[in-house]
């Protein structure tokens, strides 16, 4: 069998279902091709016993116009919510005791997380010199701008938070791009942060709020949604063994679905949503070298668990979650109270937490079994959360032994490499997360961004 279209997407994660509900609002013809059973990638909700969890993605921001529009334009078939107020109370743990992070400088000068001396540096942070390094980690940077104890205490939970990952590891410019633009732009983080909040913004851009959000029954809701606003039979799932190949400007995409025959398609685009690591796989005829490039990213394991209880005997969950910086020396990376976050989480006097464990510097805790995780827990969710007992309603874990990318130093030949590969073989737009940020806010971005670049 051969059939001709306008594209193909590889990956029906958030990136590859954004691209196809834009490709259909355009009235382009494409496939869908993804080795699952199912659409959303990462994505995936479950209801079980009166509590409703996520085996990946807990939750995402409202970060960008991009996604801003998307939910506008999706409102009437996925109803989104954002989280409470509570969301801005968000927990650190040190010496055993959660301190509330600070949000501005008047909470920086109080709170006890950061050192007198460096609380002195905080005040003198408008002055300094901007940096020059353009692969700078953030480790150095924070420490250059702010001191040592705002990086273990303040940038290295929230790395752990957000990409269990090593601050001295990542680089400023690729993994937290708005920060490193802050002190290029501005030469300062705290003049920098003042003056954006006090320009103007175009309407589009009054979109950006910042909130958290999920959906009501779940992330998997919107991915759902997706799939069926971008048209159901325009997906081909449980594909295997796909593979590409470039013919006089036209892609030829070799694929194989269970008891079927195996058929080409032809295309004149192709976008590729799938991690770095399935790049090879898939991609025979491309350049290697560029290929190899493009495909250069570490990614993060980690274990995450879903903890439920019917009624809540622990300490007030009166916050986001709480954050565990490495220097503490814990088993547990963070802490999500999705249950206060948002309603029909958890049973009405019960609780949901997601607990995060392993990460980039803690691997061998990866491979951890359901009995290890339990005692591991009973020993630090106990003390910490000020739980009489550990007898949850629901133990899941989930396991992601590729889960996060780190955005290294590598990230510069990764991103050239990329860009190589669109202008060698023009139509072929290469994605996912191994470029434009982890984010649901960036993947949406993203996505409409390869739609719009199809012919």
């Amino acid at each position: 069998m051969e059939k001709k279209i306008d594209a193909v997407i590889i990956g029906a994660g958030l990136t590859g279902l954004t691209a196809a509900y834009y490709l259909n609002k355009r009235g382009k013809s494409f496939l869908v091709l993804d080795k699952s059973d199912r659409v959303g990638g990462v994505i995936s909700t479950r209801q079980v016993n009166g509590f409703l969890y996520e085996e990946g993605p807990n939750t995402g921001i409202i970060g960008t116009p991009e996604i801003a529009e998307l939910f506008e334009a999706i409102k009437d078939d996925c109803k989104i919510i954002e989280a409470n107020e509570q969301v801005n109370n968000r927990y650190i743990l040190k010496d055993d005791n959660w301190e509330v992070l600070p949000s501005g400088l008047i909470g920086g000068i109080k709170t006890p997380l950061f050192t007198l001396k460096d609380k002195i540096r905080l005040l003198k942070e408008p002055f300094r010199k901007r940096g020059t390094d353009t692969n700078e980690s953030l480790a150095e940077m924070v420490k250059r701008r702010m001191g040592l104890s705002f990086l273990e205490y303040a940038v290295d939970p929230f790395i752990l938070g957000v990409y269990a990952g090593d601050p001295a590891y990542l680089v400023t410019k690729y993994a937290l791009p708005k920060l490193y633009k802050l002190e290029q732009d501005y030469g300062s983080f705290i003049g920098g942060a003042v003056k954006k909040k006090f320009q103007k913004k175009d309407e589009r851009n009054k979109k950006v709020t910042r909130r958290i959000f999920s959906a009501e029954q779940g992330l998997s809701s919107i991915t759902d949604t997706l799939y069926a606003l971008a048209g159901k039979g325009n997906f081909i799932l449980g594909s295997r063994n796909i593979t590409l190949r470039c013919n006089k400007g036209i892609y030829e995409i070799k694929v194989e679905v269970p008891g079927k025959d195996e058929f080409v398609i032809k295309a004149s685009s192709v976008i590729s949503t799938v991690p770095a690591f399935e790049l090879k796989e898939i991609m025979h005829e491309i350049d290697t070298n560029l290929l190899k490039d493009a495909g250069n990213v570490y990614y993060a394991p980690v274990l995450e668990v879903a903890l439920g209880f019917n009624k809540w005997d622990g300490m007030p969950l009166e916050a986001f979650g709480g954050l565990i910086p490495f220097k503490e020396n814990r088993d547990i990376l963070g802490i999500m109270f999705m249950s206060s976050l948002f309603k029909g989480r958890a049973p009405k006097e019960g609780a949901l937490l997601s607990i995060f464990i392993g990460g980039a510097r803690r691997l061998e805790l990866t491979k951890l079994n359901k009995k290890e995780v339990a005692y591991l827990l009973e020993k630090d969710l106990v003390p910490l959360m000020k739980l009489k007992e550990f007898k949850p309603e629901l133990f899941e874990i989930f396991t992601h032994k590729q889960a996060i990318p780190q955005y290294g130093s590598e990230s510069k030949i990764r991103i050239i490499a990329v860009e190589k590969i669109r202008k060698k073989y023009p139509g072929l737009l290469l994605g996912g997360n191994l470029c434009d940020g982890i984010g649901m806010a960036d993947r949406v971005k993203q996505g409409r961004q390869l739609a719009d670049l199809v012919r």
